[in-house]
């Protein structure tokens, strides 16, 4: 298949790779931008994987929480500018489908979207979103949203409109909650889940492939190449998994630890990022969210 300018460019920006070399991966890849990555790092070319995972549109991230924090809702609603996402009448109405979510814990989108907007309303919140779109002018749509319910605490933290989390914690206080909530916002990379037995088998899997051809390009022999790959993979899990992070408020001390110390346990954590996977124009939210956890 013929490889565009626009394709060469983008796995430039996300790889930091050469011209030449960008375009002879996306052929090799018959134009699979993420296979052509992987081809860029197993050999060594790609700087770094330059995709945002926080490429966003505009809009809200909003959650609402119940009086006893066993309850929570985040949703995102997304809109095209952000002076829409400013408006009174797009964030009332984000909010609302939040606390319908809440109340009413609907079986999908789909289902969500044909309940009313607030308790007595005729009209669906399709209906309500269709005439938003009428009187704003741009297009709105409600990406997706997450409810959870547990017996036990349910900690949130959501930096400005364009990160949300929730965090269930086990055994300890609102405040540790609270913290772990705000290091799942701001850690880079950010934590795929709690543990090195929740990782996909898959993901271990990929990553092994590309640190195997890295490693076999220095030569070594085999039985260092296993220990360097095996290495590798130990540091590549401790980066991914909650427990394996250094906590953002103490570096010296991983989340594992402070939990250990603080006799809790995180039994599942939820980041919902304005725009995750819409192209469009990144920015680093993460450094904003670290500078707040060490400034309080």
């Amino acid at each position: 298949m013929a490889i565009t300018a626009a394709q060469v460019k983008e796995l430039r920006e996300r790889t930091g790779s050469g011209m030449m070399e960008c375009k002879k991966a996306l052929v090799d890849a018959g134009g699979d931008m993420d296979a052509a990555i992987d081809a860029l790092r197993k050999t060594g070319l790609a700087k770094a994987d330059k995709k945002a995972s926080r490429v966003a549109a505009e809009g809200l991230v909003v959650i609402e929480m119940s009086d006893d924090s066993k309850t929570a809702a985040v949703v995102e609603v997304n809109c095209e500018t952000d002076f829409v996402a400013k408006k009174e009448d797009f964030q009332d109405f984000a909010t609302a489908i939040a606390k319908r979510v809440l109340a009413d814990n609907p079986a999908d989108l789909d289902a969500l979207m044909a309940m009313p907007l607030k308790d007595g309303d005729a009209t669906s919140i399709e209906d309500v979103r269709k005439a938003l779109i009428a009187t704003i002018g741009e297009n709105i749509s409600v990406r997706r949203f997450i409810r959870v319910e547990s017996d036990n605490q349910i900690a949130s933290y959501r930096h400005g409109v364009r990160i949300g989390v929730l965090v269930e914690l086990a055994g300890s206080d609102a405040q540790l909650g609270k913290d772990l909530a705000m290091h799942v916002a701001a850690h880079d990379p950010r934590p795929v889940c709690v543990s090195e037995e929740q990782v996909p088998a898959d993901m271990i899997a990929a990553e092994r492939d590309i640190f195997t051809a890295q490693a076999r390009e220095s030569g070594k022999p085999d039985n260092i190449i296993e220990k360097m790959i095996s290495g590798r993979i130990r540091k590549f899990l401790g980066e991914i998994t909650l427990l394996g992070q250094s906590f953002v408020k103490d570096p010296d001390l991983t989340v594992g630890k402070l939990l250990e110390q603080s006799g809790a346990r995180v039994v599942r954590f939820e980041r919902v990022e304005l725009g995750e996977g819409i192209e469009k124009k990144s920015e680093n939210f993460a450094d904003e969210v670290m500078a707040q956890v060490k400034g309080g």
